[in-house]
């Protein structure tokens, strides 16, 4: 294989960068209730009925329909995502994630698993920073959840109205929709937000002029005088009080730091139905009732956190759906596309597709959703993949030429998943990232899933339809074995990956920041969102889920938001007709 074919698929590590088709900039927006942190008094009385942690894809929609009727804090520890054009603009997809400094809006860790990934610190959450792929989670999905569905339906719309969009698919989307339905994804449903068996094409928060809306958008529906978001207010704990030696704790307020290290205290206005509500992430929201000491009492007393509840559950189901991608170097130039077209297949995996040049002449070293630059080393084995690889890679990816990067990825997702794994505090720093394993595919199940949707996109880059966009000399096997033996693979690698799908699928796992669970309903809290064992707190966020919904779940968890703000506006209104 000559050293052209191998700087082709070097680019397996990179991202592809999107391009808008229109250069106009996106609105300022500058809510009238958002402050700095530190703007705030030390101690605050009694003046919000709910207090929010986490201003993100859940919270900012929760707090926003709160407001309609009660005074609302929402506590976010990142900065605001408006005039910053690494999130807002399309262009710059990956700058964001591959910003590793301090005031990044986002937070990079690694698991146990060795899979780099990152988590969101900033107001909007993870809808700042993802590919912005936009699908409704299944009836079926639904009603597992308990949830009201009709509530559910209107609760999708009223996201729908600010920040879901109909893409434009053009050439490379088109054929692996072609591809897609060749091999038997069938039926097609055409463009729809409904997760629903078959290839279609799903919705984007990215509107036609390339401008990302966020769940911050979402607080445009907020109340503006009933609501205060504090920016760059990093929770540290939250305060419980007891009223007798058997009652049980109920959650009175918080403690908070702001940009400037200064602590801060927040009590909640008095009253049977004030609440404060964790909306802080997969991640966040399991760590910070640990911090707060609800958790594994033995884990709790080993970072000297006194103990309010020995609730072992906490941290534990945790899952990432694990993601693995062929490259396809294209004979012809594509477009550049983010994720549009997906593939729902009938074997538990979503087979999904981008494409085109991963840099532009505004930012020519950022390379997108597949790039060492914001960890995604889906060429290394997990367990090898160090900041020192990180670099490596980084430097030789600097020195490909532009025609190394024509062509795009395919790439695929398994539902669920099965596997699990745990988190636990490393420290007693609500800055510093907890310890978290996934397993990725622990479970056999998970394997077959892959390997089945490995085989779909075999199937998918051999169709006549994909045929203008792959070289004829390249069969699907040999760009397997090109993927998983790329040179930017700086360790050892297993031959002949191509007869062992297995082997390809745990090789060359990466996330695609699916990752949930920790706090999950029926284990740590209720079906009303209420944590166990404790009065006035509610989780509500992808932190809850027993699985992911859906092929991506930000539209589920910014309606999850609408709909509990709803559900609990409701339940006040009950409870005061029959006081």
């Amino acid at each position: 294989m000559g050293i052209w074919w191998w700087r082709l698929i070097l680019v397996s590590l990179a991202g592809i960068l999107f391009s808008p088709k229109h250069g106009a900039s996106q609105r300022g927006m500058k809510y009238t209730f958002m402050k700095n942190a530190s703007s705030a008094p030390s101690v605050s009385y009694y003046e919000y009925e709910y207090i929010v942690i986490g201003g993100g894809t859940a919270g900012c929609p929760l707090a926003a329909t709160l407001s309609e009727k009660h005074k609302v804090l929402v506590l976010e520890r990142g900065p605001s995502p408006y005039g910053n054009p690494n999130i807002t603009n399309l262009d710059a997809f990956g700058a964001a994630l591959s910003d590793t400094s301090p005031n990044s809006p986002s937070q990079r860790f690694i698991s146990q698993d060795g899979v780099i990934n990152s988590r969101a610190r900033v107001l909007g959450g993870g809808s700042c920073l993802n590919a912005g792929f936009y699908t409704r989670a299944s009836p079926y999905y639904v009603r597992e959840a308990g949830w009201d569905g009709k509530l559910v339906k209107k609760s999708y719309e009223w996201v729908e109205r600010v920040v879901a969009f109909e893409p434009i698919v053009r050439q490379w989307q088109s054929a692996v929709r072609g591809g897609l339905l060749e091999v038997g994804v069938l039926p097609y449903n055409g463009f729809t937000f409904d997760h629903i068996r078959g290839t279609k094409v799903g919705g984007t928060i990215f509107d036609q002029h390339g401008h990302r809306h966020t769940a911050a958008d979402l607080l445009e529906y907020a109340n503006p005088t009933q609501l205060t978001v504090l920016l760059q207010a990093t929770v540290s704990k939250i305060l419980f009080t007891n009223k007798g030696s058997r009652s049980r704790p109920v959650a009175s307020g918080v403690i908070f730091m702001d940009a400037l290290g200064r602590e801060h205290r927040v009590y909640l206005k008095q009253g049977p139905k004030s609440e404060i509500i964790v909306s802080a992430g997969a991640l966040g929201s399991p760590q910070l009732l640990m911090l707060s000491g609800i958790g594994a009492e033995r884990e709790l007393r080993k970072h000297n956190i006194d103990v309010v509840l020995n609730q072992p559950l906490v941290g534990q189901g945790m899952s990432d759906n694990p993601m693995n991608a062929i490259f396809v170097p294209s004979p012809v130039p594509v477009e550049v596309s983010l994720i549009e077209v997906v593939g729902i297949t009938n074997v538990g995996s979503y087979i999904e597709a981008a494409s085109g040049q991963m840099f532009t002449s505004r930012s020519p070293r950022d390379y997108g959703m597949f790039s060492p630059k914001i960890g995604q080393f889906s060429k290394l084995p997990p367990k090898q993949r160090s900041p020192e690889a990180v670099a490596k890679a980084i430097e030789k990816m600097g020195m490909l030429e532009p025609a190394a990067f024509r062509g795009g990825f395919i790439l695929e997702k398994i539902m669920g998943p099965i596997s699990t794994g745990e988190l636990q505090l490393e420290t007693s720093d609500p800055n510093d990232n907890p310890s978290v394993s996934f397993n990725y595919f622990k479970d056999p199940r998970d394997l077959r899933r892959c390997v089945q949707g490995i085989r779909t996109i075999e199937k998918v880059i051999e169709s006549k339809a994909f045929s203008r966009f792959r070289y004829h000399n390249m069969s699907a096997s040999v760009l397997l074995n090109m993927t998983a033996n790329s040179p930017v693979n700086l360790l050892p690698k297993h031959s002949n990956t191509a007869t062992s799908l297995e082997q390809f699928c745990r090789d060359t796992v990466m996330t695609i920041w699916h990752y949930h669970g920790g706090c999950q309903v029926g284990r740590v809290v209720d079906a009303r969102y209420k944590v166990i064992g404790v009065d006035a707190l509610r989780v509500i966020d992808g932190s809850t889920f027993n699985c992911s919904p859906g092929t991506n779940p930000q539209a589920t968890v910014m309606m999850l938001g609408r709909y509990m703000g709803v559900k609990i506006l409701r339940e006040r209104l009950a409870g005061a007709e029959t006081e």
